[in-house]
């Protein structure tokens, strides 16, 4: 730890990193980030990197907007708190409120406010089972997700989450949450499978599953349009109009996670509608406030509504809600954000550019060490394998998707490996220059990567 600066060893002996190895951390420390401007980050050396996947998927409008900062600060000087508790509100909640119904890709009653994808998620589920208790269906509480999904880190909604990881030694997941097949045609296709076969046979596996379990013990279906955190996997067309058809056949919560791909990051404004789902309700995070504040939120529909109604006269209240419910700076910042992608037509822009974005990870899938190149909209990745002609994967001990992004940012891209899948999903206001010179050291650290596993024979 002797070579590392003062402020790393600070760093390593006070703060825990999430999705970290904090054993290894202690011997390499931190990467600290002093500034951001634009589609850039700086460390404390003052060297320049571009930010690869926004965040965390999430600053779409990338650093240092001073129209957000001005919006934060005005709400702060106006109403710095209040809470929405006991039928008190705000402007902004209310303004956000119908901005976000008039948006929604689904018919919407009200809007829940959270500070988080995951709360929104864990809400998701609660509502779900008071939902049934209210309709008077104490049994209608199984939950249905996927493998490979990513839904949060709640004890509820990292259940929900299909990444073993996430639940090794956490005791999760909880009663009443499934998986079902994940859409990955490249990784989970059976030999010669076409992509309406393999599609025909994940919606019999959600069919079978629902038939198993009784369509009335089964309350809900949770899906990411795109999934990501799970590896950035993009269902294939024929994928959502089957899922939708099999659970229109049942009474079934309809709940689509678009907090990666909410506000524009498809090329719509929800990835909803880019995917073809047909949902109940939505979750939506990050994005939102183009992650200057936290903040999630879940739309409810009538039928929710009417049962919420119900349930408030049988108990008195609706017993739910957070501290920061509808923060009115974080309410403010959401209005500024969606006003700024109205009006500089950012999802238009998306559009404009996403065909170089999707070009140049096309490229890349004639490489040695590249499996599988997938990209829409903004969102995109490379899966890294040994072995392309049978798709064998790397020995994970060895970690190559990690080592591929250790590699990158040393060149000046922040991006993620999930596996050895690495993502990319840079601010929405990239410019197609910006891109170009993106995927220019990607490859440039694809040539590094591939020269390391050769001399360190790290196929076998």
């Amino acid at each position: 730890m002797s070579r590392l600066s003062n402020m790393a060893v600070r760093d390593i002996e006070t703060v825990i990193h999430p999705y970290t190895n904090l054993a290894r951390h202690r011997e390499t420390g931190p990467l600290i980030l002093n500034e951001g401007r634009g589609i850039h980050l700086y460390d404390d050396k003052g060297k320049r990197y571009i930010e690869g996947l926004a965040g965390l998927w999430c600053t779409s409008l990338g650093y240092g907007n001073e129209e957000l900062v001005e919006a934060a600060a005005q709400a702060m000087r106006k109403l710095s708190y209040t809470s929405i508790f006991s039928g008190k509100s705000h402007d902004s909640a209310i303004e956000l409120s119908e901005k976000l119904k008039e948006l929604a890709p689904c018919p919407t009653s009200k809007v829940l406010f959270g500070g988080s994808g995951s709360e929104a998620n864990d809400m998701q589920i609660k509502l779900t089972w008071y939902m049934s208790n209210a309709r008077g269906l104490p049994k209608k509480k199984k939950i249905i997700s996927r493998q490979r999904a990513y839904h949060g880190v709640t004890i509820a909604s990292a259940s929900l989450t299909g990444l073993p990881w996430v639940h090794a030694d956490f005791d999760l997941p909880i009663a009443n949450i499934l998986h079902t097949s994940c859409p990955h045609h490249y990784r989970f296709a059976e030999e010669g499978e076409t992509e309406d076969q393999f599609t025909d046979r994940l919606a019999k596996d959600l069919d079978d599953l629902i038939q198993k379990e009784g369509p009335e013990t089964v309350a809900a279906f949770i899906a990411e349009p795109i999934m990501g955190a799970g590896g950035v996997i993009i269902p294939p067309s024929s994928y959502f109009p089957k899922i939708n058809a099999v659970l229109a056949k049942y009474d079934v919560r309809y709940i689509a996670d678009e907090v990666i791909c909410g506000f524009g990051r498809t090329g719509e404004w929800f990835g909803t509608t880019t995917m073809g789902m047909k949902p109940t309700s939505i979750s939506m995070a990050k994005a939102i406030t183009s992650a200057y504040f936290p903040m999630g939120a879940i739309t409810i529909e009538e039928e929710l509504y009417q049962a919420m109604l119900d349930e408030s006269r049988k108990l008195g209240t609706f017993g739910h809600g957070f501290t920061y419910t509808a923060h009115p700076v974080g309410c403010a910042v959401a209005l500024k954000t969606i006003e700024i992608y109205e009006r500089d037509k950012t999802v238009e822009h998306v559009r404009q550019v996403a065909p170089v974005f999707e070009k140049r990870i096309a490229q890349f899938a004639d490489h040695p060490l590249v499996g599988n190149a997938r990209a829409k909209g903004l969102l995109g990745a490379l899966e890294l394998v040994a072995d392309k002609k049978t798709k064998r994967a790397f020995d994970p001990k060895k970690a190559i998707g990690a080592l591929c992004a250790d590699i990158l940012q040393e060149n000046g891209l922040i991006v993620r490996a999930m596996g050895d899948a690495v993502a990319f999903c840079p601010p929405l206001v990239i410019t197609a220059d910006e891109i170009n010179e993106m995927f220019d050291i990607v490859a440039k650290g694809l040539k590094i990567l591939e020269e390391r596993v050769l001399k360190e024979n790290l196929r076998n």
